[in-house]
């Protein structure tokens, strides 16, 4: 067992399974809907932190055990003693896993909401059960946003959308999801994890340093103007340019690439 499953494997609220190069982070508080208590929340951060630097790893998975990816804070725990509510001013600035490197593709099993909405939105992308629902409740329950909702949400699907799901507080069906952007994939719910992994060995072939370079590029660049996302890009590029390039390991990458395009083809 690695130091990750180590960590992870102490409370049983969080699992960790390793394989292939690909982690697979599961939230397992089935019984509160994967709802955060501060504990999950301290350790699914080191968790993230942890995999980040584990050079076993290039790519992680998040998910919830069924029937539900994350319910946000758990309200019970915050109506006792604060909670989650009670350590905001410990909680990093944009996301429990906002700093990471590597790629993180949300694998949305069930329904996502308020905090759990803010979570899945951390991730580089998500792919989605036919069973999953996403839904803004911050409004219903009365608690200003804090993880970032009015900033990620409004970018991925649109000002006008994003406005809607928080002032209404209703759900999203998986199918709606799809059509405005939320999610990139609505796969049968027992296809979930494995089109997930399978995306994943895709991403596993490919130039590790180079494409967390990229995904950083979108980073900075997704809250920039399009002028200063040109500048990022253009700035970004021209730092790898100048740390110069092997012809040799251009033209085993492109080898690489056309094989893989051949196979993709069919």
């Amino acid at each position: 067992m690695t130091g990750t499953d180590a960590v992870a494997d102490a409370t049983g609220i969080l699992l960790v399974d390793i394989a292939d190069r690909v982690a697979v982070v599961t939230l397992n508080r089935p019984e509160r809907r994967n709802a955060f208590t501060w504990e999950l929340v301290q350790l699914l951060g080191d968790t993230m932190r942890a995999l980040d630097a584990d050079s076993d790893v290039d790519v992680i998975i998040l998910t919830g055990s069924d029937p539900a990816f994350c319910a946000g804070v758990d309200l019970k725990e915050a109506g006792s003693d604060g909670g989650v509510f009670a350590h905001a001013h410990e909680l990093p600035t944009r996301g429990l896993f906002d700093d990471t490197e590597k790629p993180v593709i949300g694998a949305i099993n069930g329904a996502t909401a308020t905090g759990g909405l803010e979570l899945a939105l951390t991730c580089d992308f998500l792919i989605a059960s036919e069973h999953a629902r996403f839904a803004d409740t911050h409004s219903r329950v009365g608690v200003q946003p804090g993880g970032g909702v009015t900033v990620r949400l409004a970018r991925w699907i649109g000002v006008p959308r994003a406005k809607q799901m928080s002032i209404t507080g209703n759900y999203l069906d998986a199918a709606t999801a799809l059509a405005w952007g939320l999610v990139n994939e609505v796969v049968p719910h027992d296809e979930l994890l494995p089109r997930c992994r399978a995306i994943a060995a895709d991403v596993v072939g490919n130039d590790q340093r180079g494409l967390r370079r990229i995904i950083k590029t979108y980073d900075l660049g997704g809250g920039a103007s399009e002028e200063h996302a040109w500048e990022i890009e253009r700035a970004v590029s021209f730092q790898w340019l100048s740390a110069g390039v092997d012809p040799a390991d251009v033209e085993a990458r492109r080898a690489g690439v056309v094989e893989r395009g051949r196979s993709q083809q069919g």
